[in-house]
């Protein structure tokens, strides 16, 4: 048996401390006592109890503390070795390290994009055995064949084209070795992926390629480039590139000729790393045709875990050394009874709430907004109120009741957690919002993502909702019907932004919330520019109502309406006097500003003249004036005259809806 982990048992020199410090509390415990006391007061002043409990209660609790460091250190015993075995091929990787595979003529180089179709050969292959070679004027095994997919894997992220010294690509050196590593294996049949560019290579193929044939390789050759090329990067030279003997940049183009060949006369396949071949694919097809054998993998340890065995007598001391530590008093009969209500109680609330918790996943929404207000309503602690009032809101939200959704989201906010407050926030806001919707397109905001209203179809929905209210006839003293109902969607949408932001100061990175919030700004700012413009154009509509008559000139008032009769104060009357000198007369208050007054006795008995002429002038008998009532004076009936016809006895105007009312009398 050994130890996993055993730098926990350091932790076993606390042991001894903790017993010589106990013993030294004791002592000293007990010296106060003595002090405090003499011999023979202490039995009558102080009760003594045997130390004996308290001893057995540390022992139990040493015990405990010792089993328990015992378990952190995790002691296990060795049950065998397994040895893992499969049935695999050998795969091995020939990859260009030469110069020319930094040129990025392909996303991010050539060698990069050779590394990425390496990744996907290990996964693509995950029981067959793997190798690695790097070759460029020379090769190197850099890793032999290997069921270990990570050793390979960590190989080929290490390395560079700094591995291999000698520049250019020798293809028949890295065939040699290949060659040589896969006859070793004993096996027949075997396969080569040769990652490469094709640049710089020699024409001495065919010797080794018959080589390649006899010994049972199948070469399948992955390009990496293109035909335009790049230039050869390098930190040598001032300007990054790499320049040849003939003092020229270093242009490298994709090379294809001894790639197409090697697959070719060996029976491979041929591929380009940034084509739209599926490598991995192509090489899993190939390789069936491959003779399975059975490799030896990774050994395995199997352990056995002991940690178990000291961790359940640790809990059992422990328990031991709490009882019997404890001085217990009787448990009186009204605290049992309680204790005995209270446990079943917690049963059935926790079945009820998971029972509506049940009916909310379902999609039974009003069934589980009854079931969570009925939680709501029997919980006692208020933090188990606003939860279960999270819960009655989602639901009724999720049925479309709004109302109810409403007042429950207002009764979670109450909640003194932070989250359950923020979404009860957010799940205001959404309700509000969907309560003026409502109210303006007569259903709830579309849930279906294909189906959401733009700024047009707002733009829509609110002139229809408009017009409707226009076309609606009011009653006498009472507002025009839906205007009430605009200013509550102004309200609601207002109301919504502020739970947005309430909640956005908890949860600023909820995507739904933000995007939510904005849309509310939207359609609110929209709602605010219609509604003006609305009333804009009501106001252009209503007429300029006429001048008000010349204080110097009452017959105005009647001249402007040409409808009415004229008064007979107008007409000339046959009284001896000159038609014109009454027209004079009765320019004279126009000319009032202008001309100053001749004699004020003599204007005031023509003013004087003027009023008993107009009392005697003769009532209109097109229009038969209404009879006064009995016991009423002629000018209490002209009042009750002026006042039927008066428009400030019809009322204030109704806001939206402008009538203009004419009287039926000229007075």
């Amino acid at each position: 048996m050994y130890f996993a982990e055993p730098a926990w048992l350091l932790l076993l020199v606390l042991l001894p401390i903790l017993v010589a410090g106990a013993v030294l509390v004791a002592r000293l415990r007990r010296r106060q006592w003595h002090a405090f006391a003499a011999d023979r007061l202490r039995p009558v002043l102080m009760r003594v109890t045997s130390p004996l409990a308290r001893w057995f209660s540390f022992a139990f609790l040493i015990a405990a503390t010792f089993g328990l460091i015992g378990a952190m250190a995790r002691p296990q015993g060795n049950a065998g070795i397994e040895v893992e075995k499969t049935k695999g091929r050998n795969v091995l990787i020939a990859l260009d390290l030469s110069r020319s595979m930094r040129v990025a003529d392909v996303s991010p180089d050539r060698l990069a994009q050779a590394k990425i179709v390496i990744y996907e050969l290990l996964e693509a292959l995950p029981n067959e055995r793997f190798g690695l070679i790097g070759f460029a004027g020379s090769s190197h095994l850099l890793a032999p064949l290997t069921i270990d997919h990570s050793a390979i894997r960590e190989t080929v992220e290490q390395v560079d084209e700094n591995w291999v010294e000698m520049g250019g690509s020798n293809f028949t050196g890295a065939l040699k070795l290949a060659i040589t590593t896969l006859k070793e294996t004993g096996q027949k049949n075997n396969a080569l992926v040769i990652l490469s560019d094709g640049d710089k290579h020699d024409d001495s193929l065919a010797t080794i390629i018959d080589e390649a044939k006899s010994s049972g390789v199948y070469i399948f050759s992955i390009g990496v480039g293109t035909d335009d090329g790049g230039f050869v990067p390098s930190k040598d030279f001032p300007n990054g590139r790499l320049i040849g003997p003939d003092g020229k940049t270093v242009l490298s183009r994709f090379q294809p000729g001894p790639l197409r060949r090697l697959a070719a006369d060996t029976g491979g396949r041929f591929a380009t790393a940034s084509g739209n071949t599926d490598i991995p694919a192509m090489v899993k097809l190939a390789a069936k045709d491959l003779d399975e054998f059975e490799l030896k993998g990774r050994e395995r340890h199997h352990v056995i875990e002991f940690y178990q065995w000291l961790v359940l007598p640790a809990v059992l001391f422990l328990m031991i050394s709490i009882t019997i530590g404890t001085r217990w008093r009787g448990i009186n009969a009204a605290t049992a009874l309680a204790l005995a209500f209270l446990a079943p109680a917690d049963r059935s609330n926790a079945n009820e709430e998971t029972d509506a918790a049940d009916l909310l996943s379902k999609g039974q929404h009003p069934q589980a907004a009854a079931a969570f207000a009925k939680l709501a309503e029997n919980a006692r602690l208020p933090e188990n109120v606003a939860r279960f009032s999270l819960g009655e809101a989602t639901a009724a939200y999720r049925a479309k009741d709004f109302t109810a959704a409403r007042a429950a989201f207002s009764r979670a906010m109450l909640s003194n957690s932070s989250e359950v407050a923020s979404q009860a926030h957010f799940g205001l806001g959404n309700t509000l919002f969907q309560t003026g919707w409502k109210t303006l397109a007569n259903s709830p905001y579309p849930a279906d993502s294909k189906s959401l209203p733009d700024i047009a179809d707002f733009d829509a929905i609110v002139k229809k909702r408009l017009a409707d209210i226009l076309k609606s006839q009011p009653k006498e003293d009472e507002p025009t019907p839906g205007i009430k109902s605009l200013e509550t969607v102004v309200l609601n949408w207002s109301d919504a932004v502020s739970h947005y932001n309430s909640a956005l100061v908890t949860d600023p990175d909820n995507p739904d919330l933000v995007n939510n919030r904005d849309m509310t700004i939207t359609y609110f700012k929209r709602l605010l520019e219609l509604l003006k413009q609305e009333q804009q154009d009501t106001a252009d509509s209503i007429p300029e109502p006429p001048p008000p008559p010349s204080p110097g000139n009452p017959g105005d008032e009647q001249g402007d309406n040409p409808g009415q009769q004229p008064d007979d104060s107008k007409q000339p009357k046959d009284q001896g006097g000159d038609p014109k000198e009454n027209d004079k007369q009765g320019d004279q208050g126009k000319k009032s500003d202008k001309e100053p007054p001749k004699d004020p006795g003599k204007q005031g008995d023509e003013q004087e003249n003027k009023g008993k002429q107009g009392d005697k002038k003769e009532p209109d008998k097109s229009e038969k004036p209404k009879e006064s009532d009995a016991g009423e004076t002629p000018e209490e009936t002209a009042r009750r005259i002026l006042g039927e016809n008066a428009d400030l006895q019809k009322g204030p105007p109704r806001a939206g809806k402008h009538i203009q009312r004419n009287p039926q009398k000229d007075w």
